[in-house]
């Protein structure tokens, strides 16, 4: 068979025998007669990378242009690079930095103070948010709920206190007579105070009275004076473990006690509460003590929460006719102008506290057992609540306090008077 013609490339000889180095097709070699050979290719010369030339110096801003900053320094709204430039400025210029000084002074006043003490809702708020999401097993009767956190308020207060602070002079003040009274004592005393009047709800309660088997008969002013003078030193800061203990120990009793304890009669000695009305005027008075101890080593101090002075405000206005009629057995106030059987409505004067914690009530006049009637209402007295407060234990007079009066002025300041009665060391 015939194959394909081959093609004078295909072989590896040439005429005169001279060898083909093999390449690729159609590529020219040193056997063509056109072939001339190419000069070696130079390589490019990379170029060198020129160093870029150094950034001129920024000169830096003027005095003018820095004190102009002094403001937003002050406040903190200048940027990084000039707040370094302002505090490089301020190391060398007197008269810009005694400017600096003073504007940071001022932005100080424009930020009020607020106190380290924890707003009174806050607890409440904390422990109706746990409470809600997990209930108590045993939960603190509402009656005890004041003074739980009036003793937890004034514990907080006390925690930061020095030896100094511990014997910083406290002026106790309540109504006696017509006459206000007073007592000097020392923080460490008030707190001394207050565990001692409260050890009258732990003898009614079974507990250990913190005064021991030499307890005085008589009420709170006697068992006070029985325990400052039953030492030849002051009281020191040593006072506060046991008052927060039978702090607590109140109140877990009262938890533990179930239904019925709130009506258990507490003897203050020339009269009785019921339980419930006892933890309440304790928180009332740990509550004023502690304004007492803040004043003094001059601390703000807020009121109870709303609920809480509620409750307090209650029952100094329960207390009202029964102080009412005490006075009047003393001559300290007018005869009774209608006496009427218990229950029956009789003689009225309408008591209306205004802010946190108020509300309206009536006070029967002529006798605490009749009934308060809107109809037979002869006089009207309007008071802010702290205010009211104020009057009741005493820190100011009857003359003092600023009252909204109308109708019988006689009733008025029988009432007062009753009100400021209420007080006591």
């Amino acid at each position: 068979m015939n194959g394909p013609a081959e093609s004078p490339d295909d072989g590896y000889e040439r005429p005169g025998g001279r060898a083909r180095i093999p390449g690729p097709r159609g590529a020219a070699d040193d056997l063509d007669p056109g072939y001339a050979p190419q000069p070696p290719r130079t390589p490019r010369p990379v170029p060198e990378s020129v160093p870029e030339p150094f950034p001129e110096p920024v000169a830096p801003p003027s005095h003018a242009v820095l004190k102009s900053l002094l403001g937003a320094w002050a406040l903190a709204a200048c940027s990084a690079e000039e707040t370094q430039a302002v505090e490089d400025h301020l190391t060398e210029c007197a008269p810009c930095a005694e400017e600096a000084l003073r504007l940071r002074d001022a932005v100080g006043l424009l930020h009020p103070e607020e106190p380290l003490d924890l707003k009174p809702l806050l607890r409440s708020r904390v422990l109706e948010d746990c409470l809600g999401k997990r209930p108590a097993r045993i939960p603190v009767p509402v009656w005890a709920s004041p003074y739980d956190t009036e003793t937890a308020r004034l514990d907080a207060l006390l925690q930061d206190f020095g030896d100094s602070e511990w014997h910083t002079p406290v002026r106790l003040k309540w109504f006696e007579e017509e006459r206000r009274r007073s007592q000097r004592t020392t923080v460490a005393g008030v707190i001394g105070h207050l565990m001692t009047v409260d050890g009258l709800i732990a003898t009614a309660l079974g507990l250990d009275d913190p005064l021991g088997p030499d307890a005085p008969p008589g009420g709170p002013t006697a068992r006070t004076e029985h325990f400052w003078n039953a030492s030849a030193y002051p009281t020191t800061r040593q006072v506060r473990d046991p008052w927060r203990e039978q702090g607590h120990t109140l109140v877990r009793t009262v938890s533990f006690a179930g239904r019925g304890v709130a009506e258990l009669a507490v003897d203050y000695g020339n009269f009785a509460l019921p339980l419930g009305d006892a933890f309440l005027e304790r928180a009332f008075e740990c509550w004023v003590h502690a304004w007492d101890i803040a004043e003094a080593v001059d601390y703000p101090y807020e009121p109870p929460s709303g609920p809480h002075l509620h409750g307090m405000i209650d029952l100094a206005a329960r207390l009202l006719p029964g102080a009412l009629a005490q006075r009047r057995r003393a001559g300290l106030a007018a005869p009774a102008r209608g006496l009427v059987a218990a229950g029956a409505p009789g003689r009225t004067l309408h008591l209306e506290i205004e802010g946190a914690g108020g509300g309206g009530w009536d006070i029967a006049l002529d006798s605490p057992g009749a009934k308060p009637s809107p109809e037979r209402t002869v006089a009207e007295i309007a008071l802010d609540g702290i205010e009211f407060c104020q009057l009741a234990a005493g820190h100011i007079s009857p003359q003092e306090a600023a009252v909204g009066q109308h109708g019988d002025r006689e009733a008025i300041r029988d009432v007062l008077f009753a009100a400021a009665s209420l007080s006591r060391l």
